[in-house]
């Protein structure tokens, strides 16, 4: 039994050694994964043939395969109120009627510096200023690099690169923006304090698209954000068929890197981690007596890397997974059968899949028992190390984070929109944009009309119907206003005498009306 005080302080510490580790994970090969460049053409003094270290933000939405090449404008704030004053900074503008310097010219880059709140913040206040792009001057040396610190003669650095990470509230960002390194930032504010202009390009690269394309997804079988998504995007899988190759990776905790595994080998995190300490999760209900453990989701994640391994792995589609991922979600997925062996044999038989081979791929990767490293796992963590993942869920298409919420539509759109031109399948033509989207990925076809709108058929049709239901209205309108016009007609000459006719032929006067009123009465 752990003390409460102890779960609480547990809790925290792999709180922190977790984070700690994410950072890690941007520093070690972030290199590699940086698809974007930055660039200063103006002046030429500042051109660098290979471009400028940079992170690019894990929010806002970059135009992939683009560039905004713009003058920079210094705030020479935070810009953490909301209100900004876009008459300060550099370089100085000339000033207008009123007396006042020029705001920023649109469009422009704006520089911020960092610090003070968080970079979604500082991002979306620049997005509110009109900024087509945004760039984050850092303030403080890395360690690593000794000519930043020692040019700045300050002690204090940081042991590893800061993540631009979403903060939770980066889903209304639209901008792109970067994070550039003190020591290239300060070059930049130098010369627009001067009043001199400079001209920056922020590029990013589209990777090479033919016609399949690869999309994974990064996430954890606890993590509530992606539940609907993992309910719901079976049948997408399976209309892209062989066009698209799909792959799930299971996030894991580096247990050895985040302290969990004492110099013994024993497990310090207690049921955060498996296999004396080496593979961790959080706690779901940040509860170490009670519940779900992270021990419990280190041993789903295996299964579920397991079960793709031999029911997706062979073809990208992995239609046995889905079933399971969602008898799963509506069976097991609470704290009193998340971890119940019998709910997930349970699953496996309804989602088709063989207990025997699931439980036999678990125990050779390595199992989850004494200190002995698990192939699966291991994998696993050295793929989000060369990937750079630090915020779940994540999906990737093509390589490249998809921004904005996790949806079955967007995650759609991201995969076709990563063919290349004209070898995207029948069924993006078909259901992108289409407004009843889950009757055309399950039929093939739109039937509703895509953009909100109606189909040719259809707008036709109702044409016609409106044409054929105003013609019958004025056709009984007319009926009805000339038997009323004969009424009136009877009326008037039932009050007369009868009249003899030049023939000497006494006629009634309803002769007329019975005639249908084809005599002129004014005739002589």
């Amino acid at each position: 039994q752990v003390e409460p005080k102890t779960t609480m302080t547990l809790i925290k510490c792999i709180s922190l050694t977790a984070l700690l580790s994410g950072v890690g994970i941007a520093s070690g090969d972030s290199t590699d994964n940086v698809s974007s460049r930055l660039q200063v053409h103006v002046p030429q003094s500042l051109f660098r043939p290979e471009g400028y270290d940079h992170r690019e933000a894990l929010f806002g939405v970059p135009p992939y395969g683009g560039a905004i090449a713009q003058s920079v404008y210094y705030a020479d704030s935070d810009l953490c109120d909301p209100t900004v004053d876009t008459r300060k900074g550099y370089p100085i503008r000339n000033k207008d009627s009123s007396g006042k310097m020029e705001p920023w010219p649109s469009p422009f880059i704006l520089m911020v510096d960092r610090g003070g709140c968080s970079f979604v913040q500082k991002v979306r206040n620049a997005q509110k200023a009109g900024a087509a792009g945004a760039i984050i001057a850092d303030n403080t040396c890395l360690c690593s690099d000794k000519d930043c610190v020692s040019a700045n003669g300050k002690a204090v650095c940081q042991p590893a690169e800061p993540i631009m990470a979403d903060d939770g509230s980066g889903g209304d960002v639209s901008i792109p923006s970067f994070l550039m390194f003190k020591v290239d930032a300060d070059q930049i504010k130098a010369e627009v304090k001067a009043n001199q202009m400079v001209q920056v390009e922020m590029q990013w690269a589209l990777p090479s698209p033919d016609d399949r394309v690869e999309y994974d997804l990064w996430t954890t079988p606890s993590d509530p954000v992606s539940k609907d998504f993992q309910k719901s995007f079976k049948s997408v899988a399976q209309a892209l068929g062989s066009h698209a190759y799909f792959t799930p990776h299971m996030y894991i905790y580096d247990g050895i890197k985040s302290n969990c595994q004492g110099f013994d080998g024993e497990n310090m995190c207690f049921n955060l981690c498996t296999n004396n300490g080496r593979y961790c999760a959080t706690d779901p209900d940040n509860d170490l007596d009670h519940g779900i453990s992270g021990a419990d989701v280190v041993k789903e994640s295996l299964r579920r890397i397991c079960i793709w391994k031999h029911y997706g792995e062979s073809d990208g589609v992995g239609s046995e997974w889905w079933d399971y991922v969602t008898q799963f979600l509506d069976r097991c997925d609470n704290p009193d059968f998340f971890a119940n062996e019998d709910c997930a044999k349970d699953c496996y038989k309804h989602a088709k899949i063989k207990e025997d081979v699931i439980e036999r791929c678990m125990k050779d990767s390595g199992g989850l028992e004494k200190d002995t490293p698990n192939t699966f796992l291991d994998l696993e963590m050295q793929a989000q190390v060369s990937r750079g993942v630090v915020i779940l869920p994540t999906a990737f298409v093509n390589t490249i984070a998809l921004r904005g919420g996790l949806t079955t539509a967007t995650v759609f759109t991201g995969i076709c929109n990563g063919y290349l031109d004209g070898t995207e399948p029948k069924i993006c033509t078909e259901c992108q944009g289409c407004p009843d989207f889950d009757g055309c990925i399950n039929s093939g076809k739109c039937h509703g009309g895509k953009g909100g709108g109606v189909s040719k058929n259809a707008f036709m049709g109702s044409i016609l119907l409106l044409s054929c239901v105003f013609g019958a209205v004025a056709f009984w309108h007319y009926r009805k206003t000339r038997e009323e016009m004969r009424e009136q007609v009877r009326g008037i000459l039932a009050e007369y005498m009868p009249l003899e006719g030049d023939d000497g032929h006494v006629g009634s006067p309803m002769d007329f009306a019975r005639r249908g009123g084809t005599e002129n009465l004014m005739m002589s």
